[in-house]
């Protein structure tokens, strides 16, 4: 049913993304689709941004969190499945549709944070942002607890 899976994977808060990334290896595990997991890092391109620091801070910046969720992904997805990591960068709803048209995937499992409806409506959340903007289906897990 499933070829392409993707997953964003928010490094700061990793015990966030075990859920998804367990329900993604399962329906993998089921349908022998790869998983993409994938993190953003803010516009660190922007020209405003980048007149802050050194010449090579991005680029040392953008293997720091690709070795990141390689570690991370080595801890959590089960030999067998296969994966492959992707570090994009802007604004995190944007990078997750972008991705998940650039790769190919027919589907997106993210979790998303529990807020309050006023919360929502002043800033709105990644994962409803996603869900608007996607071409595929979009699986969110809801919060536990």
């Amino acid at each position: 049913m499933y070829k392409h899976i993707l997953v964003p994977v928010d490094l700061n808060d990793e015990s966030f993304a075990d859920k998804a990334v367990e329900h993604a290896v399962w329906l993998a595990g089921q349908t022998g689709a790869t998983l993409h997991l994938l993190t953003a890092l803010p516009g660190i391109h922007n020209s405003m941004v980048q007149s802050y620091f050194p010449e090579d801070a991005a680029r040392q910046m953008k293997q720091d969190v690709r070795n990141n969720l390689k570690a991370f992904a080595e801890r959590i997805v089960p030999e067998g499945i296969s994966y492959d990591l992707s570090v994009a960068e802007g604004k995190p709803y944007k990078a997750i549709v972008k991705t998940a048209d650039s790769l190919g995937c027919d589907l997106i499992v993210m979790p998303s944070h529990k807020r309050s409806k006023a919360n929502k409506l002043i800033i709105g959340s990644v994962a409803s942002k996603v869900l608007e903007q996607s071409k595929v289906n979009v699986l969110i897990m809801k919060p536990q607890g």
